[in-house]
Order: structure tokens, then C-alpha cells, then sequence
């Protein structure tokens, strides 16, 4: 079936991966809706752009959806609050391509004007750009451990970037028209690539060089997608799914599906969803992969006469490197957009303000949309699983060949209910079994003590009272009980008396010394009381004109202690401040460290240089603490990944 899905001409649709249920459209009448497979009518409409949507991208917890348009600018809609997070602007032409990082908080974008942009979703800014494609990047892909990213362009060329560089580790070339697709294996160092030329081909990512090509196909591949166990590739072209292996290249099956120019392929529940458009209207199909051959067919004429037949390599077993993913808990982390404050979902510049009232999220269907996206207060031990999509009859006996069409209502509205063990996209990674293992590394998540919380830790109301000699003695003379309870009063008055006392102090060199801060720091080291460097820590973090190098160097050794603390508080402030001094001091660093030596004297530039080696010296130390918190799950793992991917530069 067809049905009416915007106003105008639909440009770009992408469906949600974790689920295959969620889709959204991008269209000429510049909105965004979001759809859901097996329901009638949109859930969501998105507004906000000026010019016709040319690109969509759904993140892997189906939470967030960015979108770009013609004139350049990229917006980013968070779907359970049902707003606009961010407005992204750069690119001086149409948005081509868009990809979420694998750790959910940074988004890659490829434009007309030939570059690639990595953006931090939450503080709306441009991380790096990447220049060496010369014509229009039309497609982009994140490696599963989040350290490369791949490039596809008209310049016939696919570009593999180091992350942490920013520059090319290597370019592949043979294709001999214009690369529009390109895809990372879930597990091996291998990639594929599709072009207009009507050819796939298979990367190695170890040795850099070709590991095979599919030839002579009919038409050109539109989408891509590897079985998620990796032991084939699926191409949709133009009314056909094939099924691809790739050592040696051969075609195992393949599928008459009439979904004529096919957009992207999702799959759940071992059932391959595509979805197509054609002018206004959007077509939804499902292919039953029990029934498709994925391996150890008879080859379809791609392995030529004076080639040995090599016996295809068994699902689950590996020829090359596998990525390392850190390990870590599968308990529930939270939600790292949906807890995230007001004021970091606000842009803080009044052209966001603006932004904000001008793009809406106009709930269309309000009953699917809190099924969707509200989260539900009860809390269900087993989450809820995606039911699969009923069965295409079987009328007669059927071989994989034939064409295993649903036609699911286009408008592919999905009301799967939202799982209340929400994972997050690190989580989802690697959780799934390695196949290839070295010695596990075990991570024990310590105990963290949690800035919010209803009672004391680590106390007990037995504490403080006196104990019981005797069984039958039960009761307690009541002034007995208050004077043990006052022991722990009185203590708990000095503690914070002092604390009191060491932040007049601090406060008294702040607005009696002219280098407020620095003097000021140095005062809070000087007391040895880490709540007082954390309280100052929480002013001087929002004033981010008054750090200096010298402050860096007396901060960095108090943030390596806030890191190793038991308490969340600490943490949070200590990844604050490391994160803003990663951010505003580090290429300075660098520079200054990589620049030679000068002629004659220089004594302000012997002091620079000499600032800049400690702190240097410091921020390896703090390197070290980062990289083995990156693995743990929730708020603090995402706070140390990013840490971490900012600071891969010092590897």
C-alpha cells in the first residue's frame, strides 16, 4: 500500500535500526514527520526548516533525530520531550549525509561544500572539520568502537578518518563513478562500498587493500546493510533484495521484492524492513529472512571459471581483527537525554531562543505519541519485546527466490511501546558476544555515593544508640538515646563550622586580591578539603573567561583526586572542568610543545613553555584514570567517554 506521507515531494526518509519500527520522512514542504510501521497516521511532525529536508538520521535509542536541509543547517529534535535540542550551522550547502556516533552524543554531517563536520550534540558546537573529499560527501558511517569514520563522495573515492587526528588513514580508490554508500561489518575490520558504477566492494581494514567486488549487477545499489551476525551483506537494488558474500564474492540468494527504488533496510526479529518513497508517498516492506539463503549457496555466475571455489568462511568465525569494544554492566543506565537539565536542552544564546519558537513538534497523534516515547512510571522486570510482523501466507511452496513483499501502510507509523530498560548506545555495542576474544579485561564499577538521595549512607539509627547488654532489655531511657544522638550532632556542627570557615577564607581573598581566581585556588588547595575546591570549582566553571594557563596547572592535580571520588558530586565537577580545559587549553598546548625551540632569550615564552610541559605531564596522568572509566555505564560512562575521545590526542 501507498499512502500520502507529506504535502509535497518526500526527499529523505531513514528508519530507526534498534527496532526497524520508526521512520521518519523529511519533505519539499520542509518538515520533518515520524512515522510508525502498522499505524495509519503520523505521530509527529517536526517544523522548524526553511528549505526542503535533504538528509535524516535516527540515533541508535530511537530518542533523537537530526536532520539537515538545503540551505546547510542541521537541526536536532529530542523525541520524548518532544522539542528542538539544537540548531547546528556551518555548511555553506546542502547536507548530504548524517551519522550518530556510536556513543550518542556527537553527530557527523557531509555537505555539498565537500566537508565533514563532527558536532557535540549537547553543547551545539563544531568539534572538527574534516577537509579532503572535492565534490559532495554523500555518505557517512561511524565504525562500531567509535574510532573511525568513513567518507563516501562523487569524487569516486571512499576516505577512512582517524577520530582522534583528523586525518585520513587511508584513501580507497577503483571505484569509477560516484560512492553513495558505504558500510561498516558489526564485528570485522571490513567495509563495504556501493557506487553508481553498479559495483559493491568489500575493504580490508587491516591491510587497506580490496578484498573482492560484486560486478555486472543490472542496476546501481541503493542501501546496504550487514546480517547482524556478519555473515553476509544484504543490497537492495531497484525491485530485488541480493544477498551477498564476499570471500570469495558471490551472490547466496535473491529476493523479487517490488519496492522499486528502495531507501534504507532495518532488521528485527530476523525480518528485513525497507521502506521506498516516490513523490509524495512512502511504501513499507518485509522480507522474511528464515526463508532467504545467507550462506553456502550455489554461486549466481559471480566466481569465474579459472578461480578455485574457496569454501565460504563458517558464520561466527573471523579472518581478520575484531573491534575492541571496552566491556562493561548491562545494568540500566539512564537516559543521557532525557535526564539532562533545562538549561542544557536550552541553547544559551537568544538565536536558539529564537530557533526554539520557530521550530515546533506538532504531536499528531497524541495516544501513539505517549505510547511511544512517554516513559511509563511502573517498571516491568522483563522489557517488552517487538513483536514481528505476521508471516506472508503460505499458499504454495515457496523458494527464497520469490518475492516475500508486506505491504505495510506507507505512512509506517510504529506504536512498538517504548522498553522500560531503556539501554544506551555504548551498551547496546557490547552487550552482544564477542566473537573473537582475547583475555577479558574485568571491570568492577565502584561504589559511587549519589548526589541526590533521601538518606544518609553508610548509617544506621542502631549507631547511635547505646547498646543492648541484655535481651529483654528492650526499651531505652529516653535520655540515654538523646544523648548519643547529640554526640553525632555535635560532631556534624564542627565539620561544618569549618567548611563554613574555610569558605569565608576563600571568599575573603576573592574580593580582596586582584588575581581573584588564581589566588583564590590557591587558598582552596592550600586548606586540603576537597569539598571547598569543589564548591569553588561549581562558580568558576561557568566563568570560563577567567581561566589561565597557570590556573590549569594548580587544577588539573585537584581534578585527578575529584575523579577518583566516591562521590558523584565530585566527579560531575571534576569532568566539568576537565572537559572545559580539554576544550579551551589543549591545542594551545600542543602547539606550543610541537614548536621549536626560539632564538635568544624569551623569558615570558620559557614560562609558557614551562606551564604548558606540567600540565602536559598532569593531563597524561589524568589520561590514564579516564581510559579505564570510559567503560562504565550510564551518566558517569558517557562523561568519561567523551573525556576520553577529547584527549586521544595525547595517545
Amino acid at each position: 500500500e501507498e499512502i500520502m506521507a507529506h504535502s509535497s515531494n518526500v526527499s529523505s526518509l531513514v528508519l530507526g535500526k534498534s527496532s526497524g519500527r520508526l521512520l521518519a520522512t523529511g519533505g519539499d514542504d520542509c518538515r520533518v514527520n515520524i512515522w510508525s510501521i502498522n499505524k495509519s497516521s503520523c505521530i509527529m511532525s517536526l517544523t522548524g526548516h526553511t528549505t526542503p529536508i535533504e538528509s535524516l538520521q535516527i540515533n541508535m535509542n530511537e530518542e533523537i533525530v537530526v536532520a539537515g536541509s538545503q540551505s546547510g543547517s542541521i537541526r536536532v529534535w529530542d523525541l520524548e520531550a518532544a522539542k528542538i535540542l539544537r540548531t547546528l550551522l556551518g555548511h555553506k550547502a546542502n547536507i548530504c549525509s548524517l551519522d550518530f556516533h556510536p556513543f550518542g552524543n556527537f553527530v557527523a554531517s557531509g555537505s555539498l561544500d565537500t566537508n565533514i563536520k563532527l558536532w557535540d550534540v549537547r553543547r551545539k558546537g563544531c568539534v572538527f572539520r574534516y577537509k579532503g573529499h572535492t565534490e559532495a560527501v554523500r555518505c557517512l558511517r561511524f565504525s562500531p568502537d567509535g574510532k573511525w569514520l568513513a567518507s563516501a563522495a562523487d569524487d569516486h573515492t571512499v576516505k577512512l578518518w582517524d577520530l582522534a587526528t583528523g586525518k585520513i588513514m587511508f584513501e580507497f580508490t577503483g571505484h569509477t563513478g560516484p560512492v553513495n554508500i558505504v558500510e561498516f561489518h558489526p564485528n570485522e575490520y571490513l567495509l563495504a562500498s556501493g557506487s553508481s558504477d553498479r559495483t559493491v566492494r568489500f575493504w580490508d581494514l587491516e591491510k587497506f587493500q580490496v578484498v573482492s567486488c560484486i560486478e555486472e549487477e543490472a542496476t546501481p545499489v541503493r542501501c546496504v546493510l550487514f546480517n547482524p551476525d556478519g555473515c553476509c551483506l544484504y543490497g537492495g537494488f531497484q525491485d530485488s533484495l541480493r544477498v551477498y558474500g564476499w570471500e570469495p564474492e558471490r551472490c547466496f540468494d535473491v529476493v523479487l521484492v517490488n519496492w522499486g527504488k528502495v531507501a534504507d533496510l532495518a532488521i528485527c526479529n530476523n525480518q528485513l524492513i525497507g521502506v521506498s518513497f516516490a513523490q509524495s508517498t512512502v511504501s513499507s516492506f518485509v522480507v522474511d529472512l528464515n526463508r532467504v539463503t545467507k550462506t553456502g549457496s550455489i554461486p549466481h555466475g559471480l566466481i569465474r571459471d579459472d578461480e578455485p571455489l574457496v569454501p565460504p568462511t563458517p558464520t561466527g568465525s573471523s579472518l581478520r581483527r575484531i573491534y575492541d569494544r571496552p566491556s562493561t554492566s548491562c545494568s540500566k543506565p539512564q537516559s543521557r537525554v532525557k535526564h539532562n537539565s533545562e538549561s542544557e536542552r536550552r541553547s544559551p544564546s537568544s538565536e536558539d531562543d529564537r530557533d526554539e519558537k520557530e521550530s515546533k513538534a506538532e504531536i499528531q497523534n497524541p495516544e501513539d505519541y505517549k505510547e511511544i516515547f512517554q516513559p511509563k512510571n511502573a517498571i516491568c522486570r522483563t522489557p517488552p519485546r517487538n513483536e514481528p510482523f505476521p508471516a506472508p501466507p503460505e499458499d504454495e511452496p515457496i523458494t527464497a527466490k520469490e518475492a516475500v513483499k508486506s505491504s505495510q501502510p506507507a505512512d509506517v507509523q510504529t506504536s512498538l511501546p517504548k522498553q522500560e530498560f531503556v539501554r544506551t548506545v555504548y551498551d547496546l555495542l557490547i552487550a552482544r558476544p564477542p566473537i573473537a576474544s582475547s583475555t577479558p579485561v574485568t571491570r568492577t564499577e565502584p561504589s559511587v555515593i549519589p548526589a541526590a538521595r533521601n538518606e544518609p549512607i553508610g548509617l544506621k539509627a542502631s549507631d547511635f544508640l547505646p547498646a543492648v547488654k541484655n535481651q529483654s532489655q528492650t526499651e531505652l531511657v529516653d535520655e540515654e538515646a538523646m544523648s548519643q544522638i547529640r554526640k553525632g550532632h555535635e560532631t556534624m556542627c564542627v565539620v561544618l563550622t569549618s567548611r563554613h570557615k574555610n569558605l569565608d577564607t576563600v571568599r575573603a581573598v576573592w574580593s580582596t586580591s586582584d588575581i581573584k581566581a588564581r589566588n583564590s585556588v590557591d587558598s582552596a588547595v592550600a586548606i586540603n578539603d576537597l569539598s571547598v575546591v569543589v564548591d569553588l570549582l561549581n562558580i568558576v566553571n561557568k566563568k570560563a573567561s577567567i581561566w589561565k594557563l597557570d590556573l590549569c596547572t594548580i587544577i588539573l592535580p585537584q581534578i585527578e583526586k575529584l575523579l577518583q571520588s566516591k562521590y558523584e558530586s565530585y566527579v560531575q565537577t571534576g569532568c566539568t572542568s576537565l572537559k572545559l580545559i580539554l576544550q579551551r587549553f589543549l591545542p594551545l598546548i600542543i602547539d606550543i610543545l610541537a614548536a621549536p625551540p626560539s632564538v635568544g632569550v624569551d623569558i615570558t615564552r620559557e614560562e609558557r613553555l614551562h606551564k604548558c610541559k606540567l600540565c602536559y605531564k598532569q593531563l597524561k596522568n589524568i589520561s590514564d584514570i579516564v581510559k579505564n572509566k570510559s567503560g562504565l555505564s550510564g551518566r558517569h560512562g558517557s562523561a568519561f567517554r567523551e573525556l576520553h575521545l577529547l584527549m586521544a590526542v595525547l595517545d
